[in-house]
């Protein structure tokens, strides 16, 4: 017969309930003996409890049972027990958790009524949880072989002869230091200097460093051509900036060596080889890049002492050990410095700590150009180091975008082309100047008498080898004189000039001449910058300014009233982002002004400059069919289409090439000769836009950027072409010149208007070579009636599914791929999401790797981590096995309700810390969204990937404030708390 027994439980302690209080009575039924006991003093109770369990793993609940204690003269009137870990309790039966691993005594003691006592005990082991699980490596992860972790195997990678074999695609986490710089390890004493990576790779390809910290280390890429003749100081292509990226377009397709190299400090670093090229950054110094060789744009800090309160450009050039050459008449605007001859080159090396004996590259070619630019990168490089220097960087070429063309035709197809003749009935341009930033304008041409602003321009060439006008540095005439050094002269800002303000006469009157512009009641301001092989950042960027009403380098600030309401830049230069320019246009916008630049002649999505900046309206061009022109440039940047013609065709059957016809000259014969001619080109595309803006400006003259910019990107002043609503083709559409000007009266009058505009996020979506799904959350992010008309992919390997959408489409989408049957490589295509406002394209890019790649994100430290704290609890390390880390930690106990995080990484620069940026990382159950692992569990399967990190600090993700993990250690090497 079972006995009846009561319990009582002290707050603070597990219910036990119907199922436990079952198992505690067949426990105590079955049971042949109880709790040690004591000698018992006559008339005493006697004291006896049985256990459910004397040993277990965390957390452990332990059943005690005081019924077979007994009185013989009396009755036990209380039960009190002490379980060994600092608690207590009382009742006949009760239970209670261990939660930390050891061994408990636990103590009963009854008392009966007369006062008597006795006293019982039994021990409890209690060990603690086993935690285990899997970290994966992606393939194409790979680390260096020679970084400075002692834990790590180490295999020299420092010159061609040894080096490094990598896959394409590729993601490496690696370290460079100079001897005896950075924390201690492997490479503290020698240094490790470079890092060599063999790589074939294919054309267009992107290679990509992100530097860990440029404050204390500044690291250098290199590539050369695998053919038996690399030479370390002559590399075929180099990126030699100071920020926190360096990177390098692959010129064509074959076998290659790629150089990581340390000029300062030290640093951990990724290099990621087949995805895009990181765009607008900031202090990378290419030379593929368009660039003055011995030339330097410096500005120094204001509120330094020294150099910026000298007196004369050329005491501040000489400080630097350079040589004034333009600007500088303050310290507040940017000077131009170039470098001296050859042999006053070893000046300039002394002054800046460049000789060979500081351990900074010597360069040597035999191409006397290339060495020189390799020069001014490094020279460029030294005085970003220094204190009193705010910004140093090239004088970077811009090329005019036009062919010049012989025949000439007076019909202009392509002012019809975007409904011109309807947008002059309301307005011709009026009261608005427009400045051409070009080769100059021939002021004398017939077509475009009493068209020039009343300042009447200016000549910002400093060079006057490029100048070509016989007058010695900038000057206050900005009439062309021709840049054929011999041959005919483009005479490009004249054509320019000619399509936006070319003199025109309307009907019934009479006398016209010539050609028409588009807002030819606008007047032209004249600034010349291209000379004979294009022109210069700094001389452009002077230019800008002066017509921005900007203080500049002729010492005429033009007021409010005097300056530019349109500024156009019928040039450009691929690549080569300037911080500096970057700055000024947006000081430019700021100040009202409203910047129109041609997107580019080189029919590639490579950002070209000054369109590519924030704050600039990106021109493409298009032919007479409405249709992409041949060499027009295309991508993220573009933000309108205008007509650019094709010179190649005749389609409209007149007899004369589609080019854009504007006014000229010909000086081939010796003497000028005012004529007319088509050119082709986003150089002529970019007047056109800049042309309309000049008419919407006319009939609503406070008409600002912003207020441009949602005209544009609402569809409401454009012809939409290509793929519904903006893409990187056409932008938001061919500009429509009615509807612009129609738009800019309704301003004018403050309609209130809907603007409804689709938003998806992420923008892009990069699964890796592991991920086979995502998702993409698309929504309304304006205000008004919103709608998706259709969602379409093009790739068979991407699939697109509504997976929680509305009935106007907008909600949850899930993105799946699948690799099979496709090839390794890196795979990119868009999702087009089209709605009733615009047009959203998100990329969605793969990697496909082959299966024998050794994924090794390097030797890893596995951290417990006290969720409450962060404090590091255990540690397991080890290398990587078969692609993967298989960890355990052992004897994990849970006291008072403690969780904990499990994070994982590299410590490739063993600074006794993990997860910075170029060293992998990962957690459970990812970086993104840690997972708290608590007494309940789970204790298996606590699998997760790590990784490198490109550009992106990890450890913000880690829900501890600024602070990164640390591994344990006493000093260096890191010591783990116990051997596995």
């Amino acid at each position: 017969m079972w006995r009846v027994n009561v319990f009582f439980f002290n707050s603070g302690h597990r219910f036990l309930g119907i199922t436990a209080l079952f198992l505690l009575l067949s426990i105590v039924g079955c049971s042949s003996g109880g709790g040690g006991g004591s000698s018992v003093e006559a008339g005493a109770p006697a004291a006896r409890f049985s256990v459910s369990q004397v040993s277990g793993v965390t957390p452990l609940l332990v059943l005690l049972d005081a019924s077979a204690s007994s009185d013989s003269d009396g009755q036990i009137v209380s039960y009190q027990w002490s379980f060994g870990d600092g608690q207590s309790g009382s009742g006949v039966s009760i239970g209670h958790t261990y939660t930390a691993a050891g061994s408990y005594n636990v103590v009963l003691t009854v008392t009966d009524n007369e006062g008597k006592t006795n006293t019982t005990s039994r021990v409890i082991s209690v060990s603690g949880q086993t935690l285990s699980g899997t970290i994966g490596v992606a393939p194409g992860v790979v680390v260096d072989s020679d970084v400075n972790d002692p834990n790590a195997a180490y295999v020299n990678n420092d010159t061609y002869d040894a080096a490094q074999a990598l896959p394409n695609p590729v993601n490496l986490g690696g370290y460079l230091n100079e001897a005896g710089s950075g924390p201690n390890g492997d490479s503290f004493s020698v240094g490790d200097y470079s890092d060599f990576y063999s790589i074939n790779l294919v054309a267009g390809q992107t290679i990509t460093v992100s530097i860990e910290d440029a404050v204390r280390g500044n690291l250098d890429l290199y590539l050369y051509y695998d053919d038996g003749t690399v030479d370390p100081a002559n590399p075929d292509y180099a990126s030699l900036g100071t920020g926190g990226i360096e990177s390098l377009t692959v010129p064509t397709d074959g076998d290659y060596f790629i150089q990581v190299s340390v000029t300062r400090g030290y640093s951990a670093y990724t290099l990621v080889v087949g995805q895009a090229a990181p765009s607008n950054v900031a202090g990378q110094l290419r030379s593929s890049d368009a660039f003055v060789a011995g030339d330097v744009l410096v500005k120094f800090r204001e509120e330094r002492s020294g150099l910026s309160t000298m007196r004369s450009p050329e005491e501040r050039a000489a400080a630097v050990g350079l040589q004034a050459k333009a600007g500088g008449s303050s310290h507040r605007l940017p000077q131009l410095m170039k470098l001296g001859d050859p042999a006053g080159r070893n000046a300039t090396f002394t002054t800046l700590g460049l000789l060979a004996n500081s351990g900074h590259r010597q360069f040597r070619s035999s191409d006397s150009v290339k060495q020189l630019k390799l020069e001014t990168l490094q020279v460029i490089q030294a005085l970003r180091q220094r204190d009193d220097v705010l910004y140093a960087e090239p004088n970077f070429i811009h090329q005019a975008y036009a062919t010049p063309s012989d025949p000439f035709y007076s019909f202009q197809w392509h002012y019809p082309l975007i409904n011109l003749p309807t947008a002059w009935e309301m307005a011709q341009g009026a009261n608005v100047t427009v400045a051409v930033v070009d080769t100059g304008v021939l002021l004398s041409h017939p077509d475009l008498a009493g068209q020039f602003s009343a300042d009447g321009g200016y000549d910002f060439i400093i060079d006057d080898a490029r100048s070509n006008d016989g007058e010695a540095g900038i000057d206050a005439n900005p009439d062309d004189p021709g840049d054929g050094a011999g041959a005919g002269s483009s005479f490009h800002g004249t054509h320019v000039a000619g399509t936006i303000a070319a003199a025109t006469t309307f009907l019934p009157a009479t006398g016209a001449i010539g050609v028409a512009g588009v807002a030819p009641a606008a007047k032209i301001m004249p600034l010349r910058v291209l000379g004979q092989n294009g022109g210069t950042s700094y001389d452009i960027m002077q230019a800008v300014r002066y017509a921005a009403g900007l203080a500049n380098d002729s010492g005429i600030t033009l007021n409010s009233s005097q300056r530019a309401d349109v500024i156009n830049l019928s040039l450009g230069r691929e690549g080569g982002y300037s911080q500096l320019e970057q700055e000024l246009y947006t000081e430019v916008r700021d100040a009202g002004v409203i910047v129109v630049a041609a997107a580019g002649n080189v029919n590639s999505s490579a950002l070209n400059y000054p369109a590519s900046y924030g704050g600039v309206i990106s021109v493409a061009a298009v032919d007479i069919n409405k249709q992409k022109a041949p060499y027009s440039s295309f991508g993220t940047a573009v933000d309108v289409a205008a007509p650019g013609g094709d010179t190649r065709v005749d389609v409209n059957g007149d007899g004369y090439i589609d080019g854009v016809l504007s006014t000229l000259a010909d000086d081939s014969g010796g003497s000028l000769l005012f004529n007319y001619s088509f050119y082709q080109g986003t150089s002529m595309a970019a007047p056109h836009m800049a042309g309309v803006v000049a008419l919407m400006k006319s009939v609503y003259s406070a008409l600002t950027p912003a207020q441009l910019d949602l005209l544009l990107l609402n569809g409401l002043i454009v012809e939409d072409l290509g793929a519904p609503n903006r893409d990187d083709i056409f932008g938001h559409g061919l500009i429509n010149a009615f509807s612009a000007v129609a738009e800019a009266q309704a301003l004018a009058l403050q309609p209130v208007v809907d603007t409804p505009l689709l938003g998806v996020s992420p923008a892009a979506l990069n699964l890796g070579a592991v991920e086979s799904s995502g998702t993409l959350s698309v929504g309304n992010a304006g205000n008004g009636v919103l709608s998706i008309s259709s969602v379409t992919e093009a790739a068979s390997w991407l699939t697109v599914v509504a997976e929680s959408v509305d009935s106007a489409g907008l909600g949850r989408y899930r993105i799946t791929v699948d690799r099979s049957g496709l090839n390794p490589g890196t795979y990119q295509e868009n999702i087009t999401f089209v709605s009733s406002s615009n047009t959203v394209v998100v990329p969605v890019l793969i990697q496909v790797v082959a299966q024998n790649v050794n994924a090794d994100a390097g030797y890893h430290y596995v951290l417990l981590v006290d969720v409450a704290d962060f404090s590091v609890l255990d540690q397991w390390s080890g290398p990587v096995q078969g692609g993967r880390y298989p960890y355990q930690f052992y004897n994990v106990a849970f006291p008072e309700g403690r969780e904990y995080y499990i994070v994982a990484g590299t410590d490739l620069n063993s600074d006794g810390w993990i997860c910075g940026l170029g060293e992998a990382c990962g957690s459970y159950f990812s970086l993104g969204n840690l997972r708290a692992i608590g007494v309940d569990g789970p204790y298996t399967g606590l699998d997760f990937t790590t990784g490198f990190s490109s550009g992106i600090q990890v450890n913000s993700l880690l829900k501890a404030g600024d602070r990164v993990l640390r591994t344990e250690s006493q000093s260096a090497p890191k010591q783990l708390r116990r051997e596995r």
